[in-house]
């Protein structure tokens, strides 16, 4: 039987006291010293989570009951940190709070923004807009070149030589033009079309090189074959305006010409009118011209101060075509023409302009849908010209008339001797040293 209040078991006398069964009381009695080996120190190691402020009895903070533990003691119990565990704490930091570090830990449950994924997911859908856009402009753009010409008509062709050889042709064509537009561009109501500037551009690895063909020269019409009938006429040895030939029978019989005279190979053709001119001038907000002497015609329409100023379409084909002002009638039209041209390229190839689709798409249609290519010009191709065009006003390349030795009938006579020497030098794609008029 247990005859212990506490219902404690075992022999007495292995306790503290021996109770009240003793007459005498019994005498204190002290617990023996148990000596304690101190703690080795152990090395503190940081921890992987800061401790949290919960999950844990503060009763044991200060060794239990209140009474500090001895410098060195190691008590062996768990101080009760909790990691990503607990309710959240005085802190903040409890379980679902921020896991320090600073390496993308857990905000409120969730995981922290990935910024290194986001940036380079946003360039992935850049680029592909970016792709998209340019693939579908192109498209667009193609599909408006109107590929009327087949060089492949015309015969006895000289060999290509390094570069390539563009031949530009701004015609009085009034092909799509209202009689409001033909009146107020004052460019009058004759049926069908005639040249009124020629230039060659050669694009090649010694900068471009641009050479206008002034309409009055004096040229001789080869054998050639009929762009539309076919049939083969036998050349005379006729002495014609270089732009008689484009009147005769078209861009083909005129690239006939230019080739029979001057023994350069074209490799593309390029046509524009006059509505098509005054548009493209008009859609990016005009050009910048630098007058330097003031002149007026009444027959184009110009009118013009000297001195710098932004000319609208209207003015600048004005400008283009002005001769009568001139001393040198034609030979400074075309000067005036290269000066222009240059300028339009210049300033149609900037920022503003690529990278304004309400810029750029207004000009691209206005040139596009008035230009007449041949039918091996790509997108591609008509590009580097215009840049090469660009280049002329740079300082990269040459401007410069046909060498010209005189006249007869009042037609212009080349200098065959420097136009050989210029031909020989733009097959060899070597630096220009011949000089025009």
């Amino acid at each position: 039987m247990n005859d212990w209040p506490d219902r404690r078991t075992g022999d007495r006398s292995e306790r503290y006291g021996r109770g009240s069964a003793s007459p005498q009381p019994e005498g204190a009695r002290s617990m023996p010293h148990i000596q304690r080996r101190p703690a080795q120190p152990r090395t503190p190691q940081r921890p992987q989570v800061p401790p949290q402020s919960q999950g844990y009895d503060d009763r044991y903070q200060d060794g239990g009951y209140g009474n500090s533990p001895e410098p060195g003691y190691d008590s062996g119990y768990n101080t009760g940190q909790v990691y990503g565990a607990g309710s959240g704490g005085s802190d903040g930091r409890g379980g679902g709070g921020r896991r320090g570090g600073g390496d993308g830990g857990y905000v409120q449950g969730r995981p922290a923004p990935d910024w290194r994924r986001r940036i380079k997911l946003g360039a992935l859908i850049l680029v592909v807009t970016v792709l998209a856009v340019s693939i579908s402009t192109y498209f667009w753009a193609d599909s408006k070149l109107k590929r009327e010409v087949d060089l492949s008509k015309v015969i006895e062709r000289p060999e290509s030589g390094d570069g390539t050889n563009y031949l530009i042709v701004g015609s009085d064509s009034r092909e799509g033009m209202s009689a409001e537009e033909k009146k107020r561009l004052r460019t009058g109501s004759a049926e069908g079309k005639r040249t009124d500037s020629m230039m060659i551009l050669h694009d090649g690895s010694n900068g471009p090189t641009l050479i206008s063909l002034p309409r009055d020269s004096n040229v001789e019409i080869p054998t050639f074959v009929g762009s539309e009938s076919g049939k083969k006429f036998e050349g005379t040895g006729r002495q014609v305006k270089l732009n008689a030939a484009y009147a005769e029978d078209g861009p083909e019989l005129l690239v006939r010409t230019v080739e029979f005279n001057t023994g350069l190979h074209i490799d593309h053709y390029v046509e524009i009118g006059f509505g098509g001119f005054a548009k493209i001038v008009d859609a990016i907000g005009g050009v910048e011209m630098d007058i330097p002497k003031a002149f007026k015609d009444k027959k184009s329409g110009a009118d013009f101060q000297a001195g710098k100023q932004t000319l609208n379409g209207e003015q600048s084909l004005a400008f283009v075509r002005t001769r009568y002002a001139f001393a040198g009638s034609d030979l400074d039209r075309t000067k005036n023409q290269q000066k222009f041209l240059a300028a339009l390229a210049s300033q149609t190839a900037t920022p503003s302009t690529i990278l304004n689709p309400f810029k750029l798409y207004p000009t691209m249609g206005a040139g596009l849908d008035t230009l007449i290519v041949d039918k091996d010009m790509s997108l591609w191709a008509l590009g580097n010209m215009f840049f090469a065009m660009k280049g002329v006003t740079g300082g990269e390349g040459t401007s410069m008339n046909m060498p010209i030795s005189g006249s007869v009938g009042g037609n212009l006579v080349w200098d065959k001797a420097k136009v050989k020497q210029l031909v020989q030098q733009l097959n060899n794609d070597e630096k220009v040293t011949v000089k025009g008029n």
